[in-house]
Formats: structure tokens, sequence, C-alpha cells
């Protein structure tokens, strides 16, 4: 195959691991009923005027399975913390106590669940989605270098390539999704 050809099926690969990658990231953010660190990853404080991570301007641990404390490394910043959690609508009730955040993760209710479980299909969908638009994409530039004298047979063999990075790379999205359906519907 010609060096472009293969620079193609390159961009396309990496394109689609991305979709992967962004799925497992976005899945972090379903929460399964035990507590994690990355349940408050979408959580920005305004921090003297500029919108930061709460991971930047605090400490989240986690001390059993259902709760998240979170330590502000400056003490004034309790209340704007505390302010940030419920405006970012997680479904969480944060207490503040004087020194740090307490955040009780409640346990989730059978419907809340299935919910829980379209959001993660959708998401799944969403990444399903994005690999068939970098197949496309890639599918659309090697017609342009048989246009530009490829040969076909080697055009042939290159889309045949793109359809199979595209079947794995679905495959292993089906394969997230269920390991994700399962944490969120295990009680």
């Amino acid at each position: 195959m010609t060096e472009e050809i293969n620079f193609i099926i390159d961009e396309a690969k990496e394109s689609m691991q991305g979709s992967v990658a962004h799925l497992e990231k976005s899945f972090l953010n379903i929460r399964a009923g035990k507590a994690s660190p990355q349940m408050l990853g979408s959580v920005f404080v305004d921090y003297y005027g500029s919108q930061t991570a709460l991971s930047q301007v605090a400490n989240i641990n986690v001390p059993d399975a259902r709760t998240l404390t979170v330590t502000p490394w400056e003490k004034n910043m309790l209340h704007p913390i505390e302010k940030a959690i419920m405006i970012a609508n997680l479904g969480l009730n944060p207490m503040n106590n004087g020194d740090n955040i307490i955040i009780n993760i409640p346990a989730l209710t059978e419907e809340r669940r299935r919910d829980l479980v379209k959001q993660a299909k959708a998401e799944a969908e969403d990444a399903k989605i994005s690999i068939r638009n970098a197949r496309k994409d890639a599918n659309t530039e090697i017609k342009k270098e048989e246009k530009n004298g490829t040969a076909e047979d080697i055009c042939k063999v290159a889309e045949d390539s793109i359809q199979k990075l595209t079947d794995s790379y679905i495959k292993k999205i089906d394969e997230v999704f269920v390991v994700k359906e399962a944490e969120i519907m295990k009680v």
C-alpha cells in the first residue's frame, strides 16, 4: 500500500481509539453506587475569579464505599466548593462541617439504575457514531487517493482494512458497555 493510504488508515485507527478512550472516560462520570473521586470530575469552583477544577483546589478522598470527603487547601474555599457541587447537579448533597465537605452517596434505586444504563447506552451509541464517522472520513480520503491515481485494488484493500477496524472498535465499545451495565445493575 502507498504511504498516503497507510496514513489514512492510521488516522482512522487513532480516531477510533480516541472514541473508545472518550467513552471510558465518560463512563467514569456515571456512578455505579460506590463513591469515587471521578464523580466530582465535572465540578468547577470559582477560584479567585476563574473556573478551576475541584481537584486543583481540594483533596478528594473516599473513606468508605458510600462517602466522599473534600478537603480544601484553603479554608475560605469551603463555601464556594459546596456551592459548586450543588450547581453541578450531580444529585449529591454536600455537608460542610467547618473543616471539610462530606458527601454521602445515596444507594441507587432500581429506577435510577435503569436510567444510568440508558445514559451509558446513549454514550456508547455516540461513540459508535464517532467511529462510523471516522470510517466515512477515511473512505472519502481513500476515494480521493483513487482519483489521484492510486491503484483500485490497493484502495479496495484499504477500505476492507478500515471496515475491519470499524468492526473491531464497535465490538470493543459493546464490550465496555456490557461491563459498565453489569457494574451499574449490581446491587
